[in-house]
C-alpha cells in the first residue's frame, strides 16, 4: 500500500513558476507521475518518471519532474505557467517494471492516487 500526499499548489500569474511535491509512504520503488484535470474536463496525464521520464506535449520544455529517492518524494517544477494549465494536479504511482511513455496511455495503468492540489494560474 502506498499513501500519497501532494503539497506546493497555489496561485500564480502567468510566465510565474510553482513547484509542486509528492511524499510516499508506504512501500517505495514505485514509478511517479502527475496528471491534471480542469474543471469539467477528463484527467489527463501531465509527467511521468520511471527509469526514464516522459512529458505531454503541452508542457515539455516547461515542467520537469524529478524525484528525490531519500526522502521518497517526487517533484514537479513548472515555468512558463499559462491560465491553460490550470488545474487540479494529482500524484500517481505505478509498478517501476512499467516505463513512463507507458504509464502516460492510461489512467488504469497506475495503481495509487493523492488527493490532488490546486494550481490556479491568471491571466
Amino acid at each position: 500500500q502506498v499513501q500519497l500526499v501532494e503539497s506546493g499548489g497555489g496561485f500564480v500569474q502567468a510566465g510565474g513558476s510553482l513547484r509542486l511535491s509528492c511524499a510516499a509512504s508506504g512501500r517505495t520503488n514505485y514509478a511517479m507521475g502527475w496528471f491534471r484535470q480542469a474543471s469539467g474536463k477528463e484527467r489527463q496525464f501531465v509527467a511521468a518518471i520511471s527509469w526514464s521520464t516522459y512529458y505531454a506535449d503541452s508542457v515539455k520544455g516547461r515542467f520537469t519532474i524529478s524525484r528525490d529517492n531519500a526522502k521518497n518524494t517526487v517533484n514537479l517544477q513548472m515555468n512558463s505557467l499559462k491560465p491553460e494549465d490550470t488545474a487540479v494536479y494529482y500524484c500517481a504511482a505505478a509498478s517501476i517494471r512499467y516505463g513512463a511513455n507507458w504509464l502516460a496511455g492510461g489512467l488504469e495503468r497506475w495503481e495509487y492516487w493523492g488527493q490532488g492540489t490546486q494550481v490556479t494560474v491568471s491571466s
